[in-house]
């Protein structure tokens, strides 16, 4: 039985006795759990590392991270087979996201060196504003796009000369220890980027213990809101900072001057990639009256071309199943594409689902689906749709499609997200643009520049005359 290691210093970490079972359809696996004992090991292996990384030129971590883009390459079809066999992505999907995993790598090579400046000073005195890196760096990645999202949460900070603590997920720890693994191939030193697994038990000691250890001083999250709640308290008791890429129920407004043909597709598109398990994926659809009726009929018309899909857990599914029953309770309808009677589904396969009639007594009006589910909510005019716009709790990405893109320009001002897609799915993301969130959906910012300035923090130096 093939049992998954941490890594620490370089080196593979097993022990007796702490191996858990990973959820997955290939065959028996485990995965090495972490004790405290062992997080405290890699914390203090990242602590000494930091001494002497956080001195190498900029040139240096820059020939080390395009190296590492080499090997991430060489490496590319294994990476992509692992995550369509341990998160169930769909081949399109796993190669996207490796392809923007090279290019993060690649795009963060040329920022290894920050930019300060020397401001003009009154009486005759020389000030410098320095750029330094801020120490171990605890990244925690989530199981949804693995390999993107475990390198986004170390390469950023590497980059500027910080060490990272890579807390990866027990769903997808093949992938997560495989990414940890492409550091040591590239050549980095012992400690630079070290890889904890832990069992959903241990979470709270584990995290505990390393946002109070006295080396780590940030924290970059990727998850749902919940436990981005509890991250960020713990995080402001031990007076460190976070930057946390949240939940969100994202939402695509359709105008009535929309092309409603485009405005289908690329709903469609956004709730069902990756089997809605994407922090972007489309939710709900705003749109009047007078759009929804044709729209819920071409939505429902390319439905029928849309086969079952594989959610994470048993668990996941029934959530969704929860989520559908309860809008049915309560007045929707809900479209799935047909099957036979005698065509069962799996305890994790679920129909994609579209909702029509949704109301905000609802459960799915304010829950993140995260699962292949859109809902249709019917409003009297369009100013009614930014009403409801405008007490949106989550604010991650949003979508307008409209005919008039100046219209929809001006009009995606008013939007309280982190991003605006206009005639797209809101699935997006580029390496040069930066992405998070606002209100329950977190805050700052990954991604290019201002993904590296989350890792930096910035010294005065006087020289008086």
């Amino acid at each position: 039985m093939l049992t998954i290691p941490l890594i620490i210093d370089n080196e593979d970490i097993l022990l007796e006795g702490r191996r858990e079972p990973v959820n997955v359809c290939t065959g028996p696996k485990t995965f090495q759990g972490a004790t405290k004992e062992i997080a405290l090991k890699a914390a203090d292996s990242s602590a000494r590392a930091f001494e002497s990384w956080s001195r190498t030129s900029p040139a240096e971590r820059r020939a080390s991270l395009l190296r590492l883009a080499e090997v991430a390459r060489s490496r590319a079809a294994e990476l992509e087979q692992l995550a369509q066999d341990e998160v169930q992505a769909e081949p399109f999907w796993a190669h996207l996201t490796m392809q923007d995993a090279i290019g993060l790598i690649e795009d963060c090579a040329g920022k290894t060196s920050p930019t300060g400046s020397v401001p003009t000073m009154e009486g005759g005195a020389y000030g410098l504003v320095m750029k330094e890196p801020l120490g171990v760096v605890l990244g925690i990645a989530p199981w949804n796009v693995p390999i993107f999202l475990s390198l986004r949460a170390i390469i950023a900070p590497i980059a500027v000369g910080n060490t990272v603590v890579l807390k990866g997920s027990e769903l997808s720890p093949r992938v997560h220890y495989t990414i940890a693994s492409l550091f040591r191939d590239a050549g980095f030193p012992p400690g630079v980027v070290n890889l904890l697994l832990h069992r959903p038990s241990d979470a709270a000691e584990i995290f505990d213990t390393l946002i109070t250890h006295p080396a780590i001083k940030k924290c970059n999250f990727t998850g749902s809101t919940g436990v981005g709640r509890i991250v960020a308290s713990q995080a402001a008791m031990a007076l460190k900072p976070v930057l946390l890429e949240l939940g969100g129920k994202n939402y695509t407004i359709v105008l009535d001057d929309a092309n409603l043909d485009l405005a289908a597709e690329q709903i469609l598109r956004g709730a069902f990639l990756n089997n809605g398990q994407i922090c972007m994926s489309t939710d709900l659809v705003l749109a009047t009256k007078t759009v929804s009726k044709c729209l819920e009929a071409k939505m429902q018309a390319l439905l029928q071309h849309v086969g079952r899909r594989t959610v994470i857990t048993p668990a996941a599914r029934s959530r969704l199943d929860r989520l559908v029953e309860d809008a049915e309770r309560k007045g929707a309808k809900a479209y799935t594409a047909p099957r036979a009677e005698t065509d069962s589904l799996s305890a994790r396969e679920f129909m994609p689902t579209v909702l029509t009639g949704v109301t905000s007594e609802m459960e799915f009006f304010h829950t993140e689906a995260f699962g292949p589910m859109v809902g249709i909510v019917a409003v009297d005019a369009e100013e009614d749709i930014f009403k409801l716009a405008d007490r949106a709790r989550y604010g991650l990405s949003a979508a307008i499609i409209s005919s008039n893109h100046l219209r929809a320009l001006q009009l995606s001002r008013r939007l309280k997200t982190g991003a605006v897609h206009i005639n797209f799915m809101t699935v997006y993301d580029d390496n040069a643009l930066p992405h998070g969130g606002r209100g329950e959906s977190g805050w700052g910012r990954f991604g290019s520049h201002w993904g590296v300035e989350e890792f930096i923090q910035t010294k005065s130096i006087v020289l008086h005359a």
